[in-house]
């Protein structure tokens, strides 16, 4: 699935992104997605601060979506820009997110 087909599953985009997503992942611990996220993952989170993109671009996460109604600071914005990794909001849950994508084939 293309990143920016995320749009489709009513995930509210943030930055638009580049590539494809082959898996998601749920978790707000930092080192446990560094340590267990694959490649051209969709990351499912409640952390907004500018760590997760720096996550993101060392584990090559495509998209983060930042759930329960949460949103990006500037800072957030700024660098998941420079790195290219898509932006996207949920108003639900990070399991009902995560549901969706499942649905669909990702895991």
């Amino acid at each position: 699935m293309n990143v920016n087909d995320l749009e489709k599953l009513d995930f509210q985009v943030v930055l638009k992104g580049k590539g494809e997503v082959k898996h998601g992942y749920t978790c707000d611990l930092l080192s446990e997605v560094m340590a267990n996220a694959l490649t051209d993952t969709v990351w499912f989170t409640v952390q907004s601060h500018v760590n997760i993109v720096a996550v993101a671009a060392i584990t090559g996460i495509r998209a983060i979506v930042l759930c329960n109604g949460h949103e990006f600071n500037k800072d957030t914005l700024e660098k998941a820009k420079e790195e290219e990794i898509a932006l996207f909001t949920f108003p639900l849950s990070a399991f009902e997110a995560g549901g969706r994508l499942y649905v669909k084939g990702l895991k």
